[in-house]
């Protein structure tokens, strides 16, 4: 089992390094149907797998000028409201309630970005904020985009909430809203977000640990190391692949882990 729980652990630190997400969607999965830790169990043991690799893969991503720190912390700071929230909902629901929501929610988003990318594959003409175009101002006047502050604020509440309620790191959203709120490239954002899962998977653990409920700490131990150094491996290789292509791999890995999972969790509920 310790075997299984390194390799699933290199997959898990290659798909954040490279994807900027994904790596939570994969550490549930294979702490519950590989590694027979209970949904409870995995959610919790997910956000340290999670935070921990996102941090060394921040870190990396730093270095070789791939993450936005000041434009992360403050998504991430915005949505720790929504992962003490969470972690905090996910104490009084069923394993099997949790486990259906998780699979749910794979299938939406997963449905949602190869919708995304099908209808607009090649589209550029749509008008997206720039890098340099800011939300809120204060000087020589206050100034507000408040369209794009919502869409910020309402999404980074959202990632919170998944996080503390599933153990997702919410890369998922978070790449789509650095993209579209803060108008961050691919490559940048896929770095940044590391920086926001890094914050809310700390803040949503912190919330868990008060609640009764341990994963086997050894497995998650060696899950957590070999993701982070695959991390680490998988942010250098970020550097290196083209955007579409990041875009892509990441639609196909939330869609091929969304069905697995629904497949598995829908004979809990009838």
């Amino acid at each position: 089992m310790l075997g299984a729980a390194l390799l699933a652990g290199a997959l898990i630190g290659l798909s954040l390094g490279t994807l900027g997400g994904g790596g939570s969607i994969l550490a549930v999965p294979v702490l519950v149907y590989l590694l027979d830790q209970s949904p409870a169990q995995a959610t919790t043991g997910s956000l340290v797998v999670v935070g921990a690799t996102s941090l060394v893969g921040a870190i990396s991503a730093r270095r070789a000028g791939h993450v936005l720190l000041g434009r992360g912390a403050v998504f991430g700071l915005v949505a720790t409201g929504g992962a003490a929230l969470g972690a905090t909902a996910s104490t009084v629901v069923s394993d099997e309630l949790l486990l259906a929501a998780f699979a749910a929610l794979m299938l939406f988003v997963g449905g949602l970005m190869a919708w995304r990318v099908l209808r607009h594959r090649g589209a550029e003409d749509s008008p997206r904020p720039t890098l340099d175009d800011p939300i809120i101002t204060f000087s020589p006047t206050f100034a507000c985009n408040c369209p794009r502050a919502l869409q910020v604020l309402l999404t980074a509440t959202a990632v919170g909430l998944l996080t503390g309620f599933l153990g997702v790191g919410g890369g998922f959203l978070v790449v789509p809203a650095l993209l579209l709120a803060l108008g961050i490239p691919m490559r940048q954002a896929a770095g940044t977000s590391l920086v926001v899962i890094t914050i809310t998977s700390a803040v949503a653990l912190a919330v868990r640990a008060g609640g009764g409920v341990a994963p086997d700490w050894s497995l998650v131990a060696a899950l957590t190391a070999a993701s982070a150094l695959a991390a680490v491996a998988g942010a250098r290789l970020a550097g290196r692949l083209d955007a579409a292509k990041l875009q892509a791999a990441f639609t196909v890995l939330v869609l091929l882990v969304a069905v697995y999972t629904a497949a598995r969790a829908l004979p809990g509920l009838l």
